[in-house]
């Protein structure tokens, strides 16, 4: 199966993309037959959306679609930002349609620098699926204090042990909805046509 990682962080150094490969290597070795690829928004790569031009130029963003179209399932990284998810974040939800996500799996990884990291998780799953319908699963990791965890191949302390489990275990409902929802994909009850938005 194929699965994407998003890095949400628009920094060049960033905790999150930190995060972000730490659970593509946890993927690859976790999960059978995985190829996992990584979209980062470092450095905010795309232009703010513009409802008259509708989307990123084509050689920014087509690359990106001709991935997220070939995946099973997602996990979106987003750090916490002033009780926020980025705005290079929400910006890039407004380019992924139906046609490239719907009814696809993914799993919230929220970072936090201290111990909060629960609002982002929060905004996510009210305002980043409506019309593009990703499914968002019930399971998602808050990586709190990330400067302490996830650093290398052992873990440094028990927050570090505990998390490393819990990424993996979450990567692993991550892989059954996918071939779940799969099924629903092939089924042939979607109907993007008639009903190309959420309500």
């Amino acid at each position: 199966m194929h699965y994407t990682m998003i890095n949400g962080s628009a920094r060049k150094k960033a905790e999150s993309l930190k995060v972000a490969r730490f659970a593509q290597t946890v993927a690859k070795a976790e999960l059978k037959d995985a190829e996992v690829e990584l979209i980062s928004l470092s450095e905010n790569p795309f232009p703010l959306w513009d409802e008259n031009q509708g989307g990123a130029p084509d050689h920014l963003w087509e690359p990106v679609a001709e991935t997220l179209r070939g995946t099973d399932a997602l996990v979106v990284v987003t750090p916490e930002w002033n009780g926020m998810t980025p705005p290079g974040l929400r910006n890039f939800f407004h380019f992924c349609n139906a046609e490239l996500v719907a009814h696809k799996p993914a799993a919230i990884i929220s970072v936090s620098a201290g111990i909060n990291g629960a609002y982002p998780v929060a905004e996510l799953r009210m305002a980043s699926y409506k019309n593009n319908r990703l499914c968002y699963i019930p399971e998602h990791l808050i990586v709190r204090n990330v400067g302490d965890v996830l650093n290398g191949p052992d873990p440094d302390n028990k927050s570090d042990i505990y998390l490393r489990g819990r990424l993996a275990y979450t990567l692993r409902i991550l892989e059954a909805y996918a071939g779940a929802l799969k099924t629903v994909r092939d089924s042939g009850v979607i109907d993007l046509e008639t009903y190309p938005n959420g309500m």
